[in-house]
């Protein structure tokens, strides 16, 4: 069995890479392994055929670039590029060398982000939301008698108090506060502020604002 050539063998692993990326990345993004030792036959492998090319196309000016100069980067990552039909594409270049510093291959993506543009464009358009402030602030999330002790308890942290400590103005402008909100519109929300404040039922209709009362 003859052993292959270090050259070789960079290609070999590297068309490995290329055929797990294609099948990673599909369908949005090419995967093309070029040998830069042969600049007019370079393309040796193709996963996820987005430019038309084939198998023992030349190089493309960024492979004459690795050829002609070993200092050239090893990796540039994300830059903007074109298909040949115009469809615009992000692709990052990786180069291979041997052990003697020379450039022998290049694993190249190329994502075609046209679709994933009208992706995004269409996504903008479903979150968009308008600046303009509603009427009244509302929640998605069901009302439940238990925000009434949270409000009321919110309410008195905010003075430094306790619910059961409130003066009576200060009930009054928390029962006003919780009609606002409309919390006193839940079941049993009478029963939940007698309650929390430590008093009867029927004291805390002297709380109530004018409008509730009647």
């Amino acid at each position: 069995m003859k052993k292959l050539s270090e050259n070789q063998l960079l290609l070999r692993e590297g068309a490995k890479i290329v055929a797990a990326l294609g099948e990673t990345l599909a369908p949005l993004v090419e995967v093309v392994l070029h040998d830069l030792t042969q600049p007019d036959h370079a393309v040796v492998a193709i996963a996820n055929n987005l430019s038309g090319r084939e198998v023992g196309d030349a190089a493309t000016e960024m492979g004459l670039a690795r050829i002609a100069d070993p200092a050239f980067p090893e990796v540039i990552p994300n830059y903007a590029n074109r298909f040949p039909d115009g469809r615009p594409a992000k692709s990052t270049s990786i180069g291979l060398k041997n052990s003697a510093g020379e450039y022998v291959a290049a694993i190249c993506l190329n994502m075609d982000t046209s679709m994933l543009a009208a992706v995004t464009a269409g996504l903008g358009q479903l979150m968009r939301v308008d600046t303009a402030t509603p009427p009244v602030d509302e929640s998605l999330a069901p009302r439940r008698v238990d925000e009434v002790r949270t409000a009321l308890e919110h309410f008195a942290a905010a003075r430094n108090t306790t619910p059961a400590a409130m003066n009576l103005a200060q009930r009054r402008e928390a029962m006003r506060e919780l009609s606002e909100r409309g919390l006193l519109d839940l079941r049993r929300s009478l029963s939940a502020v007698a309650q929390t404040l430590g008093v009867a039922r029927s004291t805390v209709y002297t709380y109530l604002p004018d409008q509730d009362r009647s």
